[in-house]
């Protein structure tokens, strides 16, 4: 018996002695406990706050992109290319897919001489003010309406345009010798004119046309007009109605169609002299460039001023090609 008291005392003792040792805490160990706790109940509850907080402001953010989607796709698409129309001071042909012209300020109908009649009463018919301009360039550089459908190759008058005014066009040349006075009556004219393929456009010369008389050829609008004018310039002239196709950004089906309007009248060409020429005024030169400006100067300066222009056929890099297109801008 008393064994076994001896035992449980000594039990007892190891018991307090090892809680002692292991259980007790201090003031800072319980501190660090309580600090170590948080830490892990924060890493574990924080990721999941913050992921359903984005999850909500994405949510209220996509909600608002596919609300603002849906405003655009509801806008009036006619609405837009006109304003845009409007507000882009480059913009000067229509677009020939578009066949009406869907203003719904259609303006006064009087009967009127297209030949004669002021910007102020084609302002009343209800005609655009770009349209006004092509068409009073057009007469100003000699250009004349005579027969009604010749208002049509105005470039800018949509066709639903030309339809509303071509009964009220009275040309006074037109009814003195013919009696025709309207535009149904003159549908046999007009066919006659399209199968003799008669020149819709007043012709214009290559070397002394401006930007205006330009534009008011079929296909030529305000960027093409300058880049010739600025090709011509480059060039020191045109000697040929051909070199008008070489235009950067003209294409050939536009220049096909207009080449019949123009024509190489005045022709000055402005000519550098091969012998007193430097490399860097030869270079600047669109048809010789560094490629043929580098051997020309070096064959002068190794065998001296050329004493004829053809001797220049003597540089490898001009073949006979190269000599015809640039002799006219050469000289002595």
């Amino acid at each position: 018996m008393i064994y076994f008291v001896y035992i449980a005392e000594n039990t007892h003792m190891n018991w307090r002695k090892f809680s002692d040792d292991y259980l007790s805490f201090s003031r800072k160990d319980r501190i660090g406990l309580l600090i170590i706790v948080l830490l892990v109940i924060g890493v574990f509850f924080l990721p999941k706050a913050i992921h359903r907080n984005s999850t909500s402001a994405t949510a209220i953010k996509d909600t608002a992109w596919i609300a603002a989607i849906k405003r655009l796709e509801q806008k009036n698409p006619e609405q837009t290319d006109r304003q845009y129309k409007e507000e882009n001071s480059n913009y000067y042909q229509y677009d020939r897919r578009t066949n009406n012209y869907s203003d719904k300020s259609k303006g006064e109908l009087f009967d009127f001489d297209p030949n004669s009649l002021s910007a102020d009463g084609w302002a009343r018919l209800g005609i655009r003010e770009k349209t006004i301009h092509t068409i009073q360039n057009y007469l100003s550089k000699g250009g004349k309406f005579r027969k009604p459908e010749d208002l049509q190759r105005i470039y800018g008058l949509f066709p639903n345009e030309f339809e509303r005014i071509a009964p009220y066009i009275k040309i006074e040349s037109l009814e003195k010798t013919t009696g025709y006075t309207n535009y149904a009556d003159n549908n046999k004219e007009t066919s006659a004119a399209v199968k003799n393929n008669t020149p819709r456009f007043a012709s214009v010369d290559i070397n002394s046309a401006d930007t205006s008389a330009l534009i008011a050829l079929p296909g030529i609008g305000s960027k093409l007009a300058a880049r010739i004018i600025t090709f011509r310039e480059k060039l020191g002239g045109f000697y040929s109605v051909s070199q008008v196709g070489e235009t950067f950004g003209l294409p050939d089906s536009t220049f096909q169609k207009l080449k019949q309007y123009l024509k190489a009248e005045n022709i000055s060409i402005r000519k550098l002299n091969i012998n007193t020429v430097t490399i860097d005024e030869l270079k600047m030169h669109p048809y010789i460039k560094w490629g043929i400006a580098n051997p020309l100067i070096s064959y002068r300066k190794e065998h001296g001023a050329f004493a004829r222009l053809e001797d220049i056929k003597k540089v490898m890099v001009v073949t006979e090609e190269v000599y015809s297109k640039i002799a006219p801008y050469l000289t002595l």
